[in-house]
C-alpha cells in the first residue's frame, strides 16, 4: 500500500514555528518519524510539501492512479481552500486529515475544515504521531472495504 503525505503552508517550518504549539521536531524529523512508522505498518510513503495552494491541488490530482490514499495536513488552507476540497473530491482517493495541534481548541477561524469534508479519517492534536495514526486508520478502512 502506498500513501502520499501532503503538507501545506508553514509545515516546512516545524521545529521553528511556535514550538509550544507544534513541537520541536523539524520537518525532516517528522518525515523520518512518519516514514518509519508507516513502514512498520506495511505502507510505503511519498512526501510533498508546499506553501502554495495550486501546488497542493496539483499534487492531489497527480496522485490519482499512483497511490492508494492521501494523508494531508493542509495547514492554514484547511480553513480557506475550497480548491483543495474540490481536488480531494475529484480524485476520490481515500484521505485522512491530520493536524499537529488541537485546532478544536484554537481560534474561531480554525473551527471549519474544508479539506476535512473530503476525508474519511481525522486525527487532530496528536503531534507528529498523528501522521502515523492517520495512516494506520486509513489503511484499516481501505482494507475493510476491499
Amino acid at each position: 500500500m502506498k500513501f502520499l503525505v501532503i503538507n501545506g503552508p508553514n509545515l516546512n517550518m516545524l521545529g521553528v514555528r511556535e514550538p509550544g504549539i507544534y513541537g520541536t521536531v523539524n520537518y525532516d524529523g517528522m518525515v523520518e518519524h512518519t516514514r518509519a512508522g508507516c513502514a512498520e505498518l506495511g505502507i510505503d510513503t511519498e512526501f510533498y510539501q508546499s506553501n502554495h495552494e495550486g501546488d497542493l491541488v496539483d499534487a492531489i490530482q497527480q496522485a490519482l492512479g499512483r497511490v492508494d490514499g492521501i494523508v494531508i495536513n493542509p495547514g492554514a488552507y484547511t480553513h480557506t481552500s475550497i480548491a483543495i476540497l474540490d481536488a480531494l473530491k475529484s480524485v476520490q482517493l481515500p484521505a485522512a486529515e491530520v493536524h499537529i495541534s488541537d485546532v478544536t481548541k484554537r481560534e474561531a477561524f480554525r473551527q471549519i475544515s474544508y479539506a476535512g469534508m473530503a476525508c474519511q479519517v481525522h486525527v487532530i492534536g496528536q503531534g507528529i504521531a498523528g501522521y502515523v495514526m492517520a495512516a494506520k486508520q486509513l489503511k484499516e478502512q481501505i482494507e475493510a472495504q476491499a
